[in-house]
């Protein structure tokens, strides 16, 4: 298993796009994403900062339905 990276937040929404992931919207420090599936929309809220920590990085890729493996090949 990979570890997980710590990543600024530009650099995190860029990968995410590559999955398929929209902006909806920024307010203040944190940017909206969303993702429609065939079964649900997939929201998450990422906070813009430099670097993302490890520790906040986990449970977005965990929202996000992402393995670690899967978000590094976006990256």
């Amino acid at each position: 298993m990979t570890k997980i990276p710590s990543l600024p937040y530009d650099q995190v929404i860029k990968a995410l796009q590559r999955g398929g992931w929209v902006v909806v919207r920024q307010k203040g420090s944190h940017v909206r994403i969303q993702k429609h599936t065939a079964m649900e929309t997939l929201k998450l809220t990422i906070p813009a900062h430099r670097p993302i920590k490890r520790s906040t990085l986990s449970p977005i890729l965990k929202q996000a339905k992402l393995t670690v493996e899967e978000f590094d090949q976006l990256l």
